[in-house]
């Protein structure tokens, strides 16, 4: 039985360019504000519930 990539044509470009971008995302940096999140979890010192609903 033939694969769906022989099916569509350019499906083997496409699954490449889609590796190729999600690779590049799993690499990027996390941004600091998100660091800054996770220490505060971290560490325990997280806002009360009534600043978290602001």
């Amino acid at each position: 039985m033939a694969s769906d990539e022989k099916k569509i044509p350019g499906a083997q470009q496409i699954d490449e360019n889609l590796k190729r971008v999600y690779e590049e995302v799993v690499n990027e940096e996390l941004p600091d504000r998100f660091k800054e999140l996770l220490a505060q979890l971290k560490s325990g010192d997280t806002p009360d519930s009534s600043d978290a609903n602001r």
